[in-house]
């Protein structure tokens, strides 16, 4: 993969993230992302990046075929719009999950509150003089006293980070 062959080939030269992004006129933190997989650089910072590292941009994006000239830009393009769709798809499914697990938190919290309603509280009749009642409705109330302080801030975040994200989906 491009992020890859990126690191493999700034190491064989004994070049920094910093080193690189000097001799290409780029910020670190964008080299960085490349190595990542996070962004992919453009067709022609890629011929940019092949002069460095004199290799041809084929052997950048993991090509073996020797047929190809290193400045044939449609190939290139092509290759890249396939690198940048499978970003989109990855980052997409990363978005999915996150909503998801905040729904859940949400769900989670929301059944919690209805249980510990429900319970109303049963510890308040048991016979304390039972050292393991004594304990076990200790533990038992410390949970509602913690949880019941929480739990609405958990709610509210989780439910806005919902609204968030729902919205950008929506963009």
């Amino acid at each position: 993969m491009l992020s890859e062959n990126i690191r493999a080939l700034r190491k064989s030269k004994g070049l920094s993230q910093e080193e690189l992004a000097v001799k290409l006129n780029v910020v670190r933190q964008t080299v960085s992302k490349w190595e990542q997989g996070l962004s992919v650089p453009d067709a022609d910072m890629l011929i940019s990046i092949s002069k460095v590292f004199e290799a041809p941009v084929g052997t950048l994006l993991g090509e073996t075929v020797a047929g190809e000239e290193p400045g044939e830009l449609r190939a290139i393009s092509e290759k890249l719009e396939v690198i940048n769709l499978q970003l989109a798809r990855r980052k997409s499914a990363r978005r999915e999950a996150v909503l998801w697990l905040l729904i859940s938190i949400c769900a989670a919290v929301l059944i919690c509150f209805a249980v510990l309603a429900v319970l109303d509280s049963p510890y308040k009749g048991w016979d304390w003089s039972d050292p393991e009642l004594a304990v076990a409705g200790t533990a038992y109330h410390a949970f509602e006293w913690v949880f019941i302080r929480l739990a609405p801030l958990i709610f509210t975040g989780s439910a806005a980070g919902i609204a968030v994200m729902l919205v950008r989906k929506r963009d």
